[in-house]
This record gives C-alpha cells, structure tokens and sequence, in this order.
C-alpha cells in the first residue's frame, strides 16, 4: 500500500501575496519562489503534525482564522529577541520537556506557533 510520507505544504488564501511573501522574508527570513520553502532534512527524532482541534478550540485566538501553522526554529529565544526589535508582538510564550513555543500573528492575522525541540519528541 502506498503512504504518505511527510508535509508538502500548507497553502491559503490571502489578500496580497506579494506584501505576504515580503512579511515572512523580513520578518522569520523564510521565502522562495512560492512562499516560504525549507529544504527537507533527514530528522530521525521529528515529525510534522496535521492535526485537527474542535471547533470550540481557542488555541488559534486571537486569530479569527480557522487554522495555524506550527514552524520549527533553531534558536526561539534568539528568534523572540529578533522578532520584538522588528515590532512583532510576541503573544505568548511557554517551556515544556520536549520544546520551547512562542506565539506571534503573521501580517494577515494568521497564528503561527514558533517551537524549538529541546528534547525528544513525544511518541507518535
């Protein structure tokens, strides 16, 4: 039986794509051709999630958007530092065994969760 074998992407609709583009290369330092792009890495101990919430969820507030996108970074405490001098709000932020997770909203209101793998990831 043929499988899935990881995340391709996630794509959405925004307003303008271009001031969108723009926002992710000066603000996380993420772009390409078609949005921001990450070379696949061979990560034994990692996994991408697609994972649902109900829809009484308030874990995407303040976010009116019906999804968020959970990005992987090298260094959060560097990044949050990074992020504040440019003027970005960091929302929240939260230290677990596995990880450290920051919280900011991307130019079109959309919720993205910053995490940093500390540890071993929780069992799939």
């Amino acid at each position: 039986m043929a499988k899935v074998t990881g995340l391709g992407g996630v794509f959405y609709k925004v307003e303008d794509t271009e001031r969108t583009k723009r926002w992710y290369q000066e603000t996380l330092g993420v772009g390409g051709e078609w949005g921001a792009m990450f070379a696949f890495k061979a990560q034994p101990d990692g996994y991408s999630l697609l994972s649902p919430f109900k829809a009484t969820s308030d874990y995407f507030d303040p976010s009116s958007s019906g999804f968020m996108i959970n990005l992987r970074v090298d260094d959060l405490d560097e990044m949050i530092e990074e992020l504040k001098a440019k003027g970005v709000e960091i929302l929240g932020t939260q230290y677990e065994e596995y990880g450290k997770f920051a919280w900011i909203l991307d130019c079109d209101g959309i919720k993205l969760e910053l995490w940093e793998q500390v540890g071993p990831a929780p069992e799939a």
